[in-house]
């Protein structure tokens, strides 16, 4: 077999693909000419071909750093069972495998190479050492918002990698990343010495993802419905914002049936690295987690991720909701929203270490996050919006477009939980968390009423004519607009500078009313309109699961994920086409040379007893 020559003999021969996705195409004759490039790609757009291709075509080795210790022998499994030569080199290995890979390196019978940044700092550990005696095609940094000091996830050993350039000036490089506002693309460029890189922004919109936010009532329940009524026997994550409520919302889906594994700093190395590979390696498991999880996480049969706390901004919502659909297939995105998410946050960012400034711009991210949670408007246009892009004024594929909620007039009832902040304050010097309020503006007698004294406030009994959820949700919104502020350790409330115009009735105040809920069969509530599927149909369902067997035990025996050996939508095609040649099965899209001969009679045996 003659070696692919072009790129698009590549992506046909090597990976199964008839035709490049989006900007793909362009990135990689660019950076096949010699060329810089820095590319925004969501996840799930296939920022990986945009090196990995043009390192098959250029001579030498394509070198790819990235923070991903624990998912590189995934990475390089993948590469493998397609026919490509890769290898990595990092900490975990012994010293006989790292002296396979420098071996190989440096007599070329490799075509990528995959290490960690922390490998390069110094700029003369061995590692850089061993570069300069070999041959490079390129260098790709991977996660590259890494480098960004304001980014969510700033890693310093990213800062030493503007050195490539001054030690390579003729390798070309290309920094990719999923998700980077203009500002923090700005300061990857800089600090990535990319400022005359070409820079490719592909759309941020992923369209087979269903984002929904939930008013959070009982999360873990809300969960478990979710769970039950439309991702039954689906892969899963679940982020959480503490290590305690990972382990209890783990322990709680365990009771409850699902298989779930718990994934946080606090485990010890071996359990953190068993958790990720089996649920790498195992269909239908659901990892409930801290942000510590996910990213790189390249498993293209995630169904569904769940947040049962509010993330600290959209870049980090986006990115961790990303982690859902990367093979294209429906998925949703599903947060609970509640009061005490809003609390807690506003007292994390008063609280934190850093300057006036650091603090500002936490409050920004927050800001922008609880815009997404109370927007009227559809939610993925306003997550567009947030980097820059435009979207449609009706997805279709988000709760707000599917079930528009109303907006309200909710200056009246703004006025009375103000004016019962107000009296606290000036008529007793005293301040309350928003449940006590709360509480006076039902004409509630409870022992704290009573023992204040506060039954006997001019404000007492008068909010009657809403509930206790819909007296939080007030509060929630008034907290999210910036007309209530949190105060303190203990999270009392407080008016602002915007309080005033708002108790003077020269302000109104629109509000989200949250649209009627339907009780579903499991007791919970359901927003949306079922799945959004393209559902197969009864006989290609049988053989997708018959196939989805296959490739399991396929992937036991040879210890790698799943996906590794197809992508569900892959096997979906086949089931749907059902062909009887390898020649028909060639035709598949992710069925490239390697893969037809290693498993194309295989998978027509397993056709052949189906039919």
């Amino acid at each position: 077999m003659d070696a692919p020559t072009t790129p698009l003999d590549v992506l046909r021969r090597t990976f199964g693909y008839d035709a490049f996705r989006g900007e793909q195409q362009e990135i990689i004759e660019h950076l096949v000419g010699g060329g810089d490039a820095l590319v925004l790609m969501p996840t799930g757009g296939g920022k990986s071909l945009c090196y990995q291709i043009p390192a098959l075509v250029r001579d030498g080795v394509g070198v790819v750093i990235s923070p991903l210790i624990a998912l590189m022998q995934d990475q390089v499994d993948a590469l493998t069972a397609l026919g490509v030569r890769a290898g990595f080199l990092n900490s975990s290995q012994q010293l006989e495998d790292r002296r396979t890979v420098e071996k190989a390196f440096l007599s070329g019978d490799l075509d990528l190479l995959y290490l960690a940044p922390e490998a390069l700092a110094g700029g003369s550990s061995a590692t850089m050492r061993l570069l300069e005696r070999g041959r490079i095609s390129l260098f790709a940094i991977d996660e590259a918002h890494c480098v960004a000091q304001w980014g969510h996830d700033f890693r310093p050993d990213y800062l030493a990698l503007s050195m490539l350039h001054e030690r390579w000036p003729d390798v070309p490089r290309i920094a990719l990343t999923a998700t980077a506002t203009s500002n923090t693309r700005a300061e990857i460029a800089t600090r990535l010495n990319l400022d005359d890189a070409r820079q490719f922004v592909a759309s941020f919109d992923r369209p087979n993802i269903r984002y929904r936010i939930a008013p959070k009532a009982e999360p873990r329940k809300q969960l478990l419905d979710l769970l039950r009524t439309e991702h039954q026997g689906d892969a899963g994550i679940v982020y959480c914002l503490s290590r305690a409520s990972v382990e209890k919302t783990a322990d709680f889906l365990v009771a409850q049936g699902v298989p779930a594994l718990p994934y946080h700093a606090g485990l010890d190395s071996r359990t953190r690295a068993e958790n990720q590979s089996r649920f790498l390696r195992e269909d239908g498991l659901v990892m409930v987690a801290t942000i510590a999880f996910g990213m790189g996480i390249d498993k293209p049969d995630v169904r569904f991720v769940a947040h049962l706390d509010l993330p600290k901004s959209v870049e980090g919502y986006y990115q961790e909701t990303g982690r859902a659909g990367r093979d294209g297939l429906p998925s949703t995105a599903w947060l609970a929203y509640g009061l005490q998410d809003v609390v807690q946050q506003r007292k994390m960012i008063d609280s934190s270490e850093g300057d006036l400034a650091h603090r500002r711009m936490l409050a920004h991210h927050l800001d922008a996050m609880l815009a997404l949670c109370e927007t009227v408007d559809c939610r993925r246009s306003r997550l567009l919006a947030y980097f820059g892009q435009e979207g449609t004024a009706n997805c279709g594929n988000c709760d707000t477009c599917l079930e528009p909620p109303e907006s309200w007039d909710g200056t009246v009832p703004a006025q009375k939980l103000l004016s019962t902040i107000v009296r606290l304050d000036r008529e007793r010097g005293q301040k309350f968390g928003a449940g006590q309020s709360i509480d006076i503006l039902l004409g509630r007698q409870t022992e704290k009423t009573t023992r204040f004294n506060h039954d006997a406030l001019s404000v007492f009994g008068i909010g009657t004519e809403l509930s206790e959820p819909q007296w939080r949700g007030v509060v929630r919104q008034l907290l999210a607009q910036g007309l209530v502020a949190v105060e303190g350790e203990y999270g009392v409330l407080g008016l602002t500078e915007k309080s005033g115009p708002v108790l003077g009735g020269q302000r109104k105040v629109m509000m989200r009313r949250e649209p009627e809920r339907v009780k579903s069969r499991a007791g919970g509530t359901k927003v949306a309109k079922g799945k959004p599927a393209v559902e197969l149909g009864p006989e290609a369902q049988s053989l997708f699961e018959r196939l989805r067997t296959w490739r399991g035990a396929a992937a036991k025996e040879q210890g790698v994920p799943a996906y590794v050996i197809f992508h569900d939508a892959t096997l979906r095609q086949i089931a749907t086409e059902s062909p009887t040649s390898l020649s028909a099965l060639s035709q598949v899209n992710g069925v490239g040379e390697n893969k037809l001969a290693k498993y194309g009679e295989q998978i027509l045996e397993v056709l052949a007893e189906s039919a």
